[in-house]
C-alpha cells in the first residue's frame, strides 16, 4: 500500500494540532475533512488547504477514495463513529478516550480485526522520544526497583458551556486529562490490581477535579490528580528505590528533557524536540501499510478503559458513602 489517504471527522480544535503533524508525516496525506454543517465544512477545508469537503460525516465515510478516518468528535460519541467508520472498511485513529467501557473497547477491536483494519486509541504522547526514553530508563534500572509514580495534569476551562463540562458529551476531568496520567502508569507499571479515587463535581455533573491511587503488583503505587478548574500543571514522577525520574513536559511534549535523580548526583537527559501528532500518524500509516505494528492497540485500549471504568465507580461509590474511607475496588 503507497500513502494513507486521511480524512477528518469533525472541525473541533484539536484538529488543528493532528493536521499540523499529519502534513509532516511520511507516508500518510490528508484529504478531506466533515462537518455536520455543509458551509462549515467548505469553510473549514479552504482555510486548511484540505482538498475535499463533506456536509455529512456519513459522507466522508462513503468517500471511496480515503483510506483512514481521524476522529476528534466529542468523547461520548467516539464508539459510535469508530464504529460507523470500521463498518464502511475506514482504518481509525480515534481521540483519547476510546471508550471508558471495556466491553466497548472489546467489541471495536473485534470488528476491527474481523475487517482486516487497523484500530488506534490517539495517545499521542506515547510516541514522543522523551515518553519512550522513560520507559527505556525504568526498564534499564536507572532508578532501581520502581515504586511510585506520580502525575498530574490539569488547565481552566473559560466557557461555561465547554463540551468537557458536559455529563452527555462524556466530559469531566478524568476523560479528559486524568486519563494520561492513568496510561503513564499503566506504560510503566502494567495493569492495576485495586484503585481508590475520590472526584469533586461541575458542570451538569462532571468532575472537575479528580484524584486516584492505583496499586500494581510489585507494590507498586501510582497517584494522580487532575482537573478542567485548577491552573495549568503537567507532571510526571517515577520513583524508584535507587531514584527518580521528574518529567516537566510529559503530555505535550514541547519543552522535552528528563531530570535523572539519584543519591546527591542530578542530571539532566537532554530529548531532541520531535511532533507526537506526526509521529502518531507515522506508526498508524505504517501499521496500515503493513510494514510495522501499531504501537498502541487491543491490549493497551482495553487496560485502559478498564482502569478508567474502575476509577470512575470509586470514585462514584466514595460520594455516596457515609463514615467511609476512600473505597478499594478490585480489578476484574
Amino acid at each position: 500500500m503507497g500513502t494513507v489517504r486521511w480524512g477528518i471527522l469533525s472541525t473541533a480544535k484539536i484538529n488543528d494540532k493532528w493536521l499540523a503533524g499529519a502534513r509532516r508525516a511520511a507516508g500518510s496525506e490528508v484529504v478531506a475533512v466533515a462537518s455536520r454543517d455543509g458551509a462549515r465544512a467548505e469553510r473549514y477545508a479552504e482555510e486548511r488547504a484540505i482538498p475535499r469537503a463533506h456536509g455529512s460525516y456519513e459522507g466522508l465515510l462513503a468517500d471511496p477514495e480515503l483510506d483512514a478516518i481521524y476522529i476528534s468528535l466529542p468523547n461520548s460519541l467516539h464508539v459510535e463513529w469508530t464504529r460507523r467508520a470500521l463498518a464502511a472498511g475506514k482504518h481509525v485513529l480515534c481521540e483519547k478516550p476510546l471508550s471508558g467501557d471495556p466491553h466497548e473497547v472489546t467489541e471495536l477491536f473485534d470488528l476491527a480485526d474481523a475487517r482486516g483494519l487497523q484500530l488506534m486509541e490517539a495517545f499521542m504522547y506515547r510516541h514522543h522520544p522523551q515518553t519512550l526514553r522513560v520507559q527505556e530508563l525504568v526498564a534499564d534500572g536507572a532508578i532501581g526497583a520502581l515504586r511510585v509514580i506520580r502525575s498530574a495534569f490539569s488547565f481552566p476551562i473559560g466557557r461555561d458551556d465547554d463540551v468537557r463540562l458536559s455529563v452527555g458529551l462524556g466530559g469531566g476531568g478524568l476523560l479528559d486529562v486524568g486519563c494520561y496520567c492513568v496510561s503513564a502508569a499503566r506504560m510503566l507499571a502494567g495493569e492495576p490490581e485495586r484503585v481508590h479515587a475520590e472526584r469533586t463535581v461541575g458542570g451538569d455533573g462532571v468532575d472537575v477535579t479528580f484524584a486516584g491511587v492505583m496499586r500494581f503488583a510489585g507494590d507498586v503505587l501510582a497517584y494522580f490528580d487532575a482537573g478542567v478548574v485548577l491552573p495549568h500543571r503537567s507532571q510526571l514522577e517515577v520513583v524508584g528505590d535507587r531514584g527518580a525520574l521528574l518529567v516537566s513536559d510529559p503530555w505535550h511534549c514541547r519543552e522535552p528533557g528528563i531530570e535523572w535523580r539519584r543519591d546527591d548526583d542530578t542530571r539532566r537527559i537532554e530529548i531532541e524536540p520531535a511532533d507526537s501528532y506526526r509521529l502518531e500518524v507515522e506508526n498508524l500509516s505504517a501499521a496500515i501499510a503493513g510494514s510495522v505494528r501499531p504501537l498502541l492497540g487491543r491490549e493497551d485500549a482495553v487496560g485502559q478503559a478498564r482502569a478508567i471504568e474502575a476509577l470512575r465507580a470509586a470514585a462514584e461509590d466514595g460520594g455516596h458513602a457515609e463514615h467511609s474511607s476512600m473505597p478499594v475496588l478490585p480489578l476484574t
